[in-house]
C-alpha cells in the first residue's frame, strides 16, 4: 500500500470555536471549509494535517454519529515552556495538566480544544535511567538521566 495521507478528522458540533482554537493556538490554516466540514493544514508542511466534521453529518454511518471523546493529540514542540507561556499564562488557555517533566523522558503540558480534544504539547527530555532501557532497540534514548 502507498500511503499519500493520514490525518485525524474531529466529529463535533462545535467546528466554529475547534477551527478557531487549532488556527490561532497551534498553526494550522484552512484548506477546506463548509457549514459541515473543515479542512486544517499547517502551513509549513503537508504532513500535519487535521479535519473538523459536524458529527451528525450524513456522510458518518448512522452508529457512529457520535462527538469526539477520549481522544490525546500530541504536538512535540522544541520548546514546550514557551508553549506554555505562551498558551497557558499570557493566552489564558485552562491547563487540564500542569508543565511537568516525566521520567519517561517528556517535559509536558495539556490542554483541551472547545470538543474536548486533549492537546499534550510536549518536548522530549533524557529519560530516566530505568525508562531509557525501555526503548526499542531503533530508537534509543542517547541521554539518560541519574
Amino acid at each position: 500500500m502507498e500511503l499519500s495521507s493520514l490525518y485525524p478528522v474531529i466529529g463535533t458540533d462545535r467546528l466554529t470555536e475547534t477551527r478557531d482554537f487549532y488556527t490561532k493556538w497551534l498553526g494550522f490554516e484552512i484548506t477546506f471549509e463548509a457549514d459541515w466540514y473543515i479542512s486544517l493544514r499547517r502551513p509549513d508542511t503537508v504532513n500535519y494535517e487535521l479535519a473538523l466534521l459536524d458529527y451528525t453529518h450524513e456522510t458518518l454511518p448512522a452508529a457512529y454519529r457520535k462527538p469526539v471523546q477520549g481522544l490525546l493529540l500530541n504536538f512535540e514542540v522544541a520548546d514546550v515552556d514557551a508553549e506554555w507561556e505562551r498558551m497557558v499564562v499570557q493566552g489564558g488557555i485552562d491547563a487540564e495538566l500542569e508543565i511537568r517533566t516525566e521520567d519517561f523522558g517528556q517535559r509536558h503540558f495539556i490542554v483541551a480544544d472547545p470538543s474536548g480534544v486533549l492537546i499534550d504539547m510536549i518536548t522530549e527530555v533524557p529519560p530516566s535511567r530505568e525508562y531509557a532501557e525501555q526503548f526499542s532497540h531503533n530508537y534509543t534514548a542517547e541521554k539518560f538521566t541519574e
